[in-house]
């Protein structure tokens, strides 16, 4: 809970000056004073500035956003010799450019720390994959245990190379975001036998860009050897003679694939309420054996499955996955673009009711990632936080009253037409886009408590 907090507070604070620095920085390059430069709102309980005619820099006790407060004729009066400084007084492209400077340095942020996480490297999960589901897109499409993806497509011509198993991942969840269908060129876990399927992606249907969704593709997680690890002393699996290094070849006949299908097969050893012995074929020190295993029943949230009471699977292999300075940093633009796209298509198809308004995600949705990333390392917590970085981009870019993106319409229709928006105007523009913004808010919190509690 700590770590959660405390990592929430840190992205927050991150991406809020940041973004408020961008206004800030190209406000002072066009000549704008800047009256107070604030992160949080409400109450003040920090603040520094220079000298009385400076900038002054606060601290508010609510941290949930920030603001860049310029001089202005219509939020109050000017001297006349300060009249030049005034925003409203700028030529349009500067007040378009001090405007769209705050998303645009969340997009450079998250450019910047997918190039960090490039560079510094981290070690992944080989795309080397369990056994798929039975019935699966996968398994239709003729893949099996031990298949080892090594390169993607989109139309079967322009192969892109995989380096781990999230690189899979994150290639399938843009095809499905996209409808489209997607290649892989596979061999055996050993790099022989390349051979190309399709996955019918396109043809899945759900609006969920979630785990749940590409659970349906079937595809296996990352491939264990069907070997096992430590047992309990007293477990059902040292009962029946089990040891640890043993490698299970079949269950009652049926040749076992990997440690995912063994543990399905153990788990399933359950009949009219009672235990089921399995005859297992196992490889010890190089000698065949037949033992009986009879697992001991289990609750699993209301289920009764077999246990037996031992690690089943190897570790999966893992590869170090880097970049040099260039790639890295190219690698990073690449990714920053693909978040984005991806997150404009999704509230796209929000829109028009062809994605669940599930996709929604709030503050606590965001607390609970930036803690669990943090507790995996540096890596996965600047990856968690580029990602929100992009969010926060895109989403101030939305052409909505109240956000960056409503303004810049504002001066779009000024360019267009030669005349500002009319005071009216933006009075009723700015009640819809409170409207907008309260419910888009709720539904974020919704979805927040009904994800944390498990409903979803």
């Amino acid at each position: 809970m700590i770590t959660s907090l405390l990592a929430f507070v840190l992205t927050l604070g991150v991406l809020i000056v940041v973004h408020e620095y961008g206004h800030y920085r190209v406000a002072r390059a066009c000549g704008v004073k800047v009256l107070r430069f604030s992160v949080g709102f409400g109450r003040v309980i920090w603040r520094y500035r220079k000298h009385p005619e400076a900038t002054e820099f606060t601290l508010s006790a609510l941290p949930l956003g920030g603001y860049v407060r310029m001089l202005d004729e219509r939020e109050g009066p000017v001297a006349p010799e300060e009249r030049a400084q005034a925003f409203n007084n700028r030529p349009l492209l500067q007040r378009t450019a001090i405007v769209a400077a705050g998303p645009i340095a969340n997009l450079l942020l998250a450019v910047l720390l997918l190039a960090a996480v490039n560079w510094i490297g981290q070690d992944e999960p080989k795309a080397v994959l369990g056994a798929p589901l039975a019935g699966s897109l996968a398994e239709r499409a003729g893949m099996r245990a031990g298949d080892w993806v090594q390169a993607v497509s989109r139309d079967g011509q322009d192969w892109q190379e995989l380096r781990s198993l999230p690189e899979l991942r994150w290639q399938l969840t843009q095809a499905v975001g996209a409808r489209a269908k997607l290649y892989l060129n596979l061999s055996d876990k050993d790099g022989h036998g390349r051979r190309a399927v399709l996955l019918d992606t396109d043809a899945l249907e759900g609006r969920d860009l979630d785990a749940a969704l590409l659970r349906k593709l079937g595809l296996g997680g990352a491939y264990s050897e069907p070997v096992l690890g430590a047992l309990v002393p007293s477990g059902a699996g040292a009962a029946a003679g089990l040891r640890q290094g043993d490698q299970v070849l079949s269950v009652d006949g049926v040749p076992v694939l990997d440690a995912a299908s063994l543990r399905e097969r153990i788990r399933a050893a359950v009949q009219d309420g009672r235990p089921r012995t399995m005859q297992w074929q196992l490889r010890r020190a190089g000698e065949l054996l037949s033992i009986e295993v009879t697992p001991r029943l289990a609750d699993d949230a209301g289920k009764t499955v077999g246990r037996i009471e031992a690690m089943v699977g190897a570790a999966p292999q893992f590869v170090k996955v880097s970049y040099g300075f260039a790639e890295g940093l190219m690698k990073g633009a690449e990714r920053t673009w693909e978040v984005a796209s991806m997150t404009l298509t999704t509230l796209g198809r929000m829109l028009i009711g062809e994605a669940s308004l599930k996709n929604l995600s709030g503050p606590l949705t965001i607390a609970d990632y930036a803690g669990q990333s943090a507790q995996l390392g540096i890596t996965p917590f600047l990856s968690f936080l580029a990602l929100v970085s992009v969010s926060l981009g895109v989403l101030n870019l939305l052409p909505l009253p109240m956000l960056d993106g409503g303004h810049l319409m504002y001066y779009l229709f000024e360019g267009l037409s030669g005349r500002p928006v009319s005071e009216w105007w933006l009075a009723q523009l700015q009640r819809v886009g409170v409207f907008v913004m309260l419910l888009m808010m709720t539904l974020a919190l919704s979805n927040d408590v009904t994800r944390l509690l498990g409903l979803h």
